[in-house]
C-alpha cells in the first residue's frame, strides 16, 4: 500500500440480530445479544463471524461496518448534546483517527498485530431513522455524511481493539474523519 497511518480501534461489535427494525417508536427489540469482543475473526467475502451479517449474499459487498469515533462525537458538538456511547450506532468496528469517505470503493488494510487484514470499501453507512430515537433528535440528518463505510472483507484475519496500523492507496487526513460529506462519491484524489 502506498501509504501507511497509524489509527486506533476503539470498539468491535458482534451481534447475531438485528436490534433495530420496525417502528423507532416502539423501541429496538429486546433481548439481542451484542457482544463488544476485544478480538474479531474476519472472513473474507463473508464478514465478521457471529454478526448478522455473516455470509448474507445480499449484505457480502457491505459486511463490515466502520465508523469514525471522531464523526459521532461531532454530531453531538453539532446538536449541543452529549452523544452516547458508540455502540448505539451499532458499526461493527468503530475507529479512531482514520478518516473513511475516501476509501469508498479502495482496497485498504488493517493490521493490528496479526496481520493485515484488507477490505474493500463500498458505499456509506448511511444513518437510519432510529438514530433519532437511540442518540437523540435531530442525530439521524446530523449523521448524514457522518455514518460510516460498509466493506467487504477481502482476506481472512483476526482483527483487535487497540492500536493498527492502516495500508491505504490513497491519502487520508486524520483531522478530516469527522467532516460531514456532502457528495455522492469521492473525488479521485481522495477529497
Amino acid at each position: 500500500m502506498e501509504f501507511q497511518y497509524r489509527a486506533d480501534v476503539v470498539q468491535l461489535l458482534v451481534s447475531p440480530a438485528h436490534a433495530y427494525f420496525g417502528r423507532a417508536k416502539d423501541g429496538p427489540a429486546k433481548e439481542v445479544p451484542t457482544q463488544f469482543p476485544e478480538q474479531v475473526d474476519i472472513v473474507a467475502h463473508k464478514g465478521i463471524r457471529g454478526d448478522r451479517f455473516f455470509g448474507v449474499k445480499a449484505h457480502t459487498e457491505a459486511a463490515v461496518t466502520f465508523l469514525a469515533a471522531e464523526a459521532w462525537y461531532a454530531v453531538g458538538d453539532a446538536l449541543g448534546i452529549s452523544m452516547p456511547d458508540t455502540a448505539v450506532a451499532r458499526r461493527n468496528i468503530v475507529v479512531r483517527g482514520l478518516e473513511l469517505d475516501p476509501l469508498r470503493g479502495e482496497e485498504f488494510e488493517l493490521d493490528s498485530g496479526d496481520g493485515p487484514v484488507r477490505f474493500r470499501g463500498g458505499r456509506p453507512a448511511h444513518p437510519c431513522v432510529w438514530m433519532d430515537t437511540m442518540a437523540a433528535e435531530g442525530a439521524r440528518k446530523a449523521l448524514i455524511g457522518r455514518g460510516g463505510l460498509r466493506a467487504e472483507p477481502l482476506a481472512d484475519g483476526i482483527l483487535r481493539v487497540g492500536t493498527v496500523v492502516v495500508g491505504s492507496p490513497v491519502e487520508l487526513r486524520a483531522v478530516d474523519a469527522a467532516r460531514q460529506v456532502k457528495r455522492a462519491q469521492p473525488l479521485r484524489d481522495g477529497r
